[in-house]
């Protein structure tokens, strides 16, 4: 069963990220590194990702040094989450800003849509 996450606030989707990662983190294995997310626009802010010895640990507010930044909407937000954003194509549409490796970016899309959220 899929969400809606227009009826979610971000804390709720922060903690269904951390719920999922951790709950299944085949897909997360091996990975060492870390994103954050500055997110406008109604319920927006800053929060962090960081992926590390096939953990998630969630990051409420600005998690400093990271390899891959992304700014975007709270509302493109979640449609990435969903599935329903290309991240290539909202970067050319300038919906999406990477600071960073954008390789980690083009990554997270991969890594999301192994996970039903």
């Amino acid at each position: 069963m899929t969400m809606n996450f227009d009826e979610m606030t971000m804390a709720t989707i922060w903690n269904e990220i951390d719920r999922k990662l951790n709950g299944e983190p085949g897909p997360i294995e091996g990975m060492n590194t870390s994103y954050s997310f500055d997110l406008s626009g109604e319920d927006g802010g800053m929060y962090g990702l960081k992926l590390l010895d096939s953990k998630a640990e969630i990051v409420t507010g600005d998690p400093g040094e990271v390899d891959c930044a992304l700014k975007m909407g709270v509302k493109d937000f979640k449609k990435l989450l969903a599935g329903n954003l290309n991240s290539t194509a909202a970067f050319m549409m300038g919906k999406l800003k990477v600071k960073g490796n954008i390789g980690l970016a083009l990554k997270l899309e991969s890594l999301l849509k192994q996970y039903t959220f």
